[in-house]
């Protein structure tokens, strides 16, 4: 077996791991359960498109119907219908749009390698605020024009709720993208002390 096929046979565990803990985080954060903690959703998404953007055509439907299934169960949970539920207007369909924007941000941070320096985690900011912004952009915005829970939309009044409520939802997201960060450089570094040793070794 050759160093590529072993670092193949390898990305298939990692990638089904990363994809369990995704799931995992999604829906034990979707369901709001626990008030203290946030929704993971829009770092999910972000995180998936980082780190599974190679398995995009399964990954992400999968996190899709997942998420949809999750608010499903809370709405059912409430004794309420879904399809008669406020939020579940013709805009929530947009989500799958302004979720491909949170997975197209993680994937472009994927496009160079994961290096622990300065670029990278320009790079990184830079993509988790432009990805939030326009899945804001998009969610927010066909809530506000398409699902008539806004009885007079204007363009003052849907500005006021964007920039109202993308702080706080850019926030949630950022401390989740950081958490990973840190995570993925832990990693990073016991993976090169375990190598280095066994270089030594040999």
């Amino acid at each position: 077996m050759t160093s590529t096929d072993r670092a193949a046979s390898a990305a298939v565990p990692t990638a089904a791991l990363i994809f369990a803990a995704l799931a995992v985080l999604l829906a034990a954060t979707r369901v709001h359960h626990f008030a203290a903690i946030p929704d993971a959703s829009w770092a999910v998404f972000f995180l998936g498109g980082l780190y599974l953007h190679r398995h995009a055509r399964r990954a992400f439907p999968a996190l899709m119907a997942l998420a949809v299934l999750v608010d499903w169960a809370v709405i059912r949970g409430q004794g309420l219908s879904f399809w008669q539920h406020y939020c579940v207007s013709p805009a929530y369909w947009c989500l799958i749009g302004a979720y491909l924007l949170l997975w197209a941000g993680g994937a472009w941070v994927a496009r160079r390698p994961l290096a622990l320096d300065l670029r990278t985690l320009g790079r990184l900011a830079l993509a988790v605020v432009a990805s939030a912004a326009a899945c804001q952009l998009v969610a927010q915005g066909s809530f506000y024009w398409i699902s008539a829970s806004v009885a007079a939309p204007t363009v003052a009044g849907w500005w006021k709720n964007y920039t109202d409520w993308l702080p706080a939802y850019l926030g949630t997201m950022a401390l989740y993208v950081a958490l990973a960060a840190a995570l993925h450089a832990a990693a990073l570094q016991l993976t090169t002390a375990a190598a280095q040793r066994r270089g030594r070794i040999a």
